[in-house]
């Protein structure tokens, strides 16, 4: 599998919350920064990181 068979996570909601994660895709900058160069293995542990950010109970932008 080569790293343009998984999909971006981007949803053209692109707002980074006060931690610089996306509050439309639940990535973080540098992770978004890095998508295009990073490879499958690498794209798969950021939707993994994005998962588990998506299901948290802070992710409305509250990071206390």
């Amino acid at each position: 599998m080569t790293s343009k068979d998984v999909d971006s996570p981007c949803v053209r909601n692109c707002c980074l919350d006060q931690q610089d994660m996306c509050v439309g895709c639940f990535r973080m900058l540098d992770e978004i920064v890095g998508w295009g160069s990073a490879s499958s293995v690498r794209k798969k542990e950021i939707l993994a990181a994005c998962s588990r950010r998506k299901s948290r109970p802070d992710v409305d932008g509250n990071h206390e």
